[in-house]
């Protein structure tokens, strides 16, 4: 997905572009959580930039375990994997050689820090939201728990659906809906309603395939950058949320901006928690001063 004005320089190339990074098995739509941002004037001002926002390696519509019905034998893939997959997508369809800047939320992050440090001038710029440096802690013991529960059904090595691994599935996904919204939003609802919410994420993620969780989960798992921050010359806006469970800014946005030059903290107030990203006009006042620097390529 593209919107926005394409500038171009000197030698014909656009100048001016934006790659938008999403979360998780998310599609080139993952970008929309920007779209209130873009009007006239506003941070990511329509008239000012191009954006481009693709379907990353690994997730469903790109080239993926279920995309190729490769499933179970689709290869192993890392970040790194996932940028380069991405930097070639740009200089073929674009012939993009430098982009303005990177905007990841959540594993869109994790892509945005690895490509600035595996191609420290290819971009002026990431903003990192709700995101890590590193999967470690309390969400590395969450990915191992959904990765033990796929593998641990012996249908999984069929590589084909069967009626056990859609319930495998199901409670692969379900290990997830505690790090979403905020324990305060969690709080506020009552068990009835907690039970409802929770049965639909349940009944919805079985659209999702196993093997891309899988893989994913598994590639997300392995991420850890901490020692190669040094190698980040873009600057940087981190972007944390006070109630995030996935990624508090105690443990991750805080010490990251510690150990990167030229970055900057910002965080949010949310009870959206990890699902922040949802609500940026909050900070639109402060998304817009960050952005100054970068409006006239």
């Amino acid at each position: 997905m593209t919107f926005g004005t394409p500038k171009y320089d000197d030698n014909g190339d656009i100048d001016n572009a934006i790659i938008y990074c999403s979360g998780s098995l998310g599609d080139f739509s993952g970008i929309n959580k920007i779209l209130p941002l873009t009007e006239s004037g506003d941070a990511f001002d329509a008239d000012k930039y191009f954006f481009i926002c693709m379907s990353a390696l690994g997730s469903p519509g790109s080239c993926s375990p279920s995309s190729t019905d490769l499933k179970n034998k689709f290869p192993k893939y890392s970040l790194v994997d996932v940028v380069n997959f991405q930097k070639q997508f740009l200089s073929e369809k674009f012939a993009i050689k430098h982009v303005l800047g990177l905007i990841g939320n959540s594993m869109g992050g994790f892509v945005g820090l690895t490509q600035a440090i595996e191609y420290p001038d290819f971009q002026d710029f990431v903003i990192c939201g709700v995101s890590s440096y590193k999967v470690a802690g309390h969400d590395y013991i969450l990915s191992k728990f959904v990765d033990e529960i796929i593998t641990s059904d012996p249908d999984y090595a069929k590589g084909e659906m069967t009626y056990s691994l859609v319930r495998t599935l199901r409670l692969a996904c379900l290990a997830e809906f505690n790090f979403g919204l905020s324990k305060e939003a969690l709080r506020a609802m009552t068990n009835e309603e907690l039970s409802a919410d929770f049965e639909t994420f349940g009944n919805e993620m079985l659209e999702t395939d196993i093997y891309d969780l899988k893989y994913c989960n598994e590639s997300c798992m392995n991420f850890n950058v901490e020692g190669n921050l040094d190698k980040i010359t873009a600057k940087v806006l981190i972007i944390s949320c006070k109630q995030d469970p996935h990624f508090p800014p105690e443990l991750d946005g805080i010490p990251m901006s510690e150990m990167i030059e030229n970055s900057k903290l910002l965080i949010m107030d949310s009870e959206l928690g990890h699902l922040c990203f949802n609500e940026l006009e909050t900070i639109s006042d402060e998304l817009k001063e960050f952005m100054e620097e970068f409006g006239d390529s």
